[in-house]
């Protein structure tokens, strides 16, 4: 079974440059990133042109493939239209690049919410937005994977359910990101019982409710090893295990959260990008050796 398991990330945790990214990968025997940023560009700001010219033959010669975009797509404010006018446009460009790639899956979100306000009094609007980004995904065939971000409609294994049974479709799929549910106070076995139907894709970030900080995967109140012994010997999981350690402060982090990047990795725990990936990964491939 493990044989059908891949590893990939996030390697612009790595650096901004992205044949340091490619590098550091390829060393680490790994044949696959998750797309956020490179050379300090985020993908949904790439157009199909410039992926051709700047980042599908660095790729080729890496031998490595894309296992999902990392997008921002839906990361932005529910009452802000013109945004989401914008992010519409982004993910037909979006799922163009991806078919360039060879990559089914585009990572997004479910729309941050006014502070202070109840997120029930938004569920009609989020679910209208969502449709219309299922349905360009169905137009161009690929699968969008909603992340439990922070902050979003869908940070509670609750609502994420609310939004796959509502929704029901093919195309919208759950990539099930341990931290964040941590860091929103919930149980994640209990969102993982919820959500297992629709879960396609595994992010590998760990986390301690205090401070919220971030840790080296399995060392924290994920239940990371347990979930996963359990996915793969029970539930037969196949597919990605996308690495995002967030254990330094790396040069596209302030882009990618509303806090101050001091209070969400308040302190180094390796001494640059490169390292704490290495260190991600090799507690994944020690987590994967323990199990059958």
């Amino acid at each position: 079974m493990k044989e059908k398991i891949r590893i990939s990330g996030f390697a612009d945790e790595i650096s901004a440059d992205f044949d340091v990214q490619l590098k550091t990968v390829t060393d680490l025997g790994m044949h696959y990133i998750s797309l956020r940023s490179a050379d300090g560009i985020g993908v949904a700001d790439y157009t199909p042109d410039l992926v051709k010219e700047k980042l599908l033959p660095r790729l080729k010669a890496a031998g490595v493939g894309v296992s999902s975009l990392g997008s921002p797509i839906g990361k932005v404010d529910i009452k802000d239209e013109a945004g989401f006018q914008k992010q519409l446009a982004q993910l037909r460009t979006l799922c163009e690049i991806a078919h360039l790639l060879d990559c089914r899956y585009i990572r997004m979100f479910s729309f941050y919410m006014p502070k202070d306000e109840d997120p029930a009094d938004y569920r009609t609007q989020v679910i209208d937005k969502l449709r219309q980004f299922i349905a360009v995904a169905e137009e161009n065939d690929v699968v969008l994977l909603h992340e439990n971000e922070k902050e979003i409609y869908g940070d509670t294994g609750a609502r994420c359910l609310d939004l796959m049974q509502t929704l029901g479709s093919p195309v919208f799929r759950s990539a099930f990101d341990f931290a964040n549910f941590v860091q929103c106070g919930q149980d994640t076995e209990v969102c993982w019982d919820m959500l297992q139907p629709y879960i396609e894709y595994i992010h590998i970030k760990d986390a301690v409710h205090v401070h919220n900080e971030n840790v080296l995967c399995g060392t924290g109140e994920g239940k990371i090893q347990k979930l996963l012994t359990r996915a793969i010997e029970q539930e037969g999981y196949e597919g990605f295990l996308t690495l995002e350690p967030h254990l330094v402060r790396f040069d596209t982090l302030k882009t990618l959260e509303t806090a101050d990047t001091a209070d969400i990795i308040r302190e180094n725990k390796a001494k640059d990008g490169a390292e704490a990936y290495g260190m991600q990964y090799h507690a994944l491939c020690r987590i994967l050796d323990s199990i059958h």
